[in-house]
């Protein structure tokens, strides 16, 4: 069982620990500390020894930070977290604050209005980030001070390193050799005139290098930094013992973590950074030595998040045995004469014991998110056995899961009636149905972003005053992290969505104390085919990945139109053909009335 359900953190631990940070600050003459979820490598994903919120405050959501003075500290969430933060902070001595509605600085300008010294730690913080803090807080007299973490000092039992070994992906997977993403990564530094670029983030360099690891729960990924130069050879920061295993790489050379430093002392300029993922110590130490900085994105982004035909051809593969494993646990629950003796839990390890079932399953692609009744409105809840909850008769049950495979990463939501849902939570099901299908039967012109299409998920829900707080969807790895940028559906992003990417598309919409919806397949980007009568522009549309009938019994079908019931039967049609032939007889069976055309 790779899920566990133990709290990890608790309420009663904040308390203590923000009393003995204080005391740090009060011995550097600070009056506050920043306390990011992030780690150096500014991954959504941490180690445990970097789970410094979580361990400070109780919260233990996937973003974050808290600010903490000497008369306050406030946790900044965004709307997923909303209910989960009140849930696993002292109220007492933390204080939940709404972002980006308020911002940091407005925030730190209201507690400190005569100034003061906030300090940080410039390993968790990017140059992107403080600039604008910075920018923000011109015209107070609030000072930034970087400085040593004051978490770690107090935390006495804080964990190590992970030291787990590194493994080669096999090139019939990944479509290409790391010899020739190499050359492509050196050929972009080459063109631009840069010396080379500073890697820091743990999934492009094992999409560069073509490896995978262990070092993160749910991310197959190796931490480490790496610096690429523009004659395609590499340096790699991290702990050799974990890459023993793979033995020499020409072109690469190892590097031990306090190498760092040293090394971008020694680099020719200019040196290409992205600002927005490299902490700032890193531009600190280049300003330092008079090293010519290029600002730049991180130039394995859109490689990476670009997948081959190779590539994609191992998403289809993954997602059909995927889905095929949850149609096996959706017949299962459909079975159960009363599943008001089911748990959350129960659940949980049911539909993790199908994945394991396929005999592929190397990981989950994070903690399966399973709310029932009142839970699924926490739109990332976790359960755990305080928080474990019975399901009731004629409620709603939310689950979102996915799996890790070699050749795919996969992540699926649907939403459930256990016994016959209440009509009002039906409608609203039916309203983020339509935004989904909206965005599956998308054409658009290329060169298109993720903000000029999130409207069009809203807009059911919009057109009766309702909306959800999270993005409509984000990138996914091959088989690395579920969430993966550039590209993302949403009302801020603005990378262009290009051929190869995978992108979830999930609306949702959540009622406080009742229930929780949210639909979500995966889909890519491809060229469309052009119509006739069409202009000579490029079109692009999406093809969907996921293969998983949608509960019917959450469907009020009236609300349709007659395109959106055509997409519908298409859709299960194409996951009956695809899935009848490998699920057992029972699940057949499921799975034909599942199918059945509405």
């Amino acid at each position: 069982m790779f899920q566990s359900f133990e709290s990890t953190t608790s309420p009663e631990t904040g308390a203590a620990r923000l009393k003995d940070l204080r005391d740090e600050l009060a011995k550097e003459d600070f009056d506050g500390f920043l306390i990011p979820r992030a780690d150096a490598h500014q991954g959504e994903y941490v180690t445990d020894r970097d789970n410094r919120l979580a361990w400070l405050t109780g919260f233990t959501g996937s973003a974050g930070f808290c600010a903490a003075l000497n008369d306050r500290a406030g946790v900044f969430i965004d709307g997923r977290y909303t209910l989960q933060v009140q849930e696993q902070v002292d109220l007492d001595y933390f204080t939940p604050v709404s972002w980006p509605s308020t911002q940091l600085a407005e925030w730190l300008m209201d507690a400190l209005p005569d100034g003061g010294k906030i300090s940080f730690d410039p390993w968790l913080h990017t140059l992107s980030e403080i600039e604008k803090l910075r920018a923000d807080l011109s015209k107070s007299s609030i000072e930034l001070i970087p400085t040593d973490n004051l978490v770690d000092r107090i935390w006495a039992d804080q964990p190590e390193r992970p030291n787990n070994p590194a493994f080669a992906y096999p090139k019939e997977l990944a479509g290409v050799g790391d010899e020739i993403k190499r050359a492509q990564i050196a050929d972009m530094l080459k063109e631009a005139d840069q010396a080379c670029a500073v890697l820091t983030q743990p999934d492009a360099i094992c999409w560069l290098l073509n490896i995978r690891g262990a070092d993160i729960p749910r991310v197959p990924i190796v931490q480490a930094f790496a610096i690429i130069h523009a004659n395609g050879e590499i340096d790699l920061i991290s702990d050799p013992d974990k890459f023993t295993d793979l033995g020499p790489d020409p072109g690469n050379t190892l590097h031990p973590w306090d190498a760092f430093e040293n090394i971008l002392k020694t680099l020719q300029s200019p040196v290409r950074i992205d600002k927005t993922n490299t902490p700032i110590a890193v531009t600190d130490c280049l300003h330092a030595n008079d090293i010519e900085i290029a600002f730049d994105i991180d130039p394995c982004s859109l490689p990476k998040a670009c997948k081959n035909e190779t590539e994609l051809k191992g998403a289809v593969q993954a997602h059909i045995r995927d889905g095929a494993a949850v149609c096996e646990f959706l017949s299962w629950l459909d079975e159960q004469e009363d599943p008001t003796k089911l748990t959350e839990i129960d659940i949980v390890k049911k539909l993790e014991s199908c994945r394991q079932g396929t005999g592929e399953l190397k990981e989950i692609s994070f903690d399966t998110i399973c709310g029932s009744g009142p839970n699924g409105a926490i739109v990332h809840y976790r359960v755990n056995y305080d928080s474990n909850r019975t399901l009731q008769s004629n409620e709603v049950l939310l689950v979102d899961s996915g799996g890790q495979y070699l050749d795919g990463t996969t992540d699926i939501t649907r939403t459930i009636a256990i016994g016959k849902a209440p009509s009002e939570a039906v409608h609203n099901a039916t309203l983020v149905l339509k935004g989904m299908i909206a965005i599956s039967l998308l054409r658009f012109p290329k060169g298109l972003s993720g903000k000029d299409i999130d409207a069009l998920a809203r807009a059911p829900l919009w057109a009766e005053g309702k909306d959800f707080d999270h993005g409509t969807g984000h990138g996914v790895g091959a088989y690395l992290s579920v969430h993966e940028g550039p590209q993302r559906i949403s009302k801020v992003s603005t990378v262009p969505l290009q051929a190869g990417m995978i992108v979830s598309n999930e609306p949702g919409y959540y009622q406080t104390d009742a229930y929780g919806i949210r639909i979500e397949n995966l889909i890519y980007v491809k060229p469309a085919d052009t119509l006739a009568g069409a202009d000579d522009r490029d079109m692009m549309e999406f093809h969907t990945l996921t293969l998983v009938p949608f509960d019917k019994d959450m469907i009020e079908i009236d609300l349709l139109s007659e395109q959106e019931r055509n997409w519908l039967n298409t859709y299960h049609q194409q996951v009956w053909d695809t899935l009848n032939t490998l699920v057992s007889e029972d699940t057949k069976a499921w799975l034909n009335k599942a199918c059945s055309p509405l």
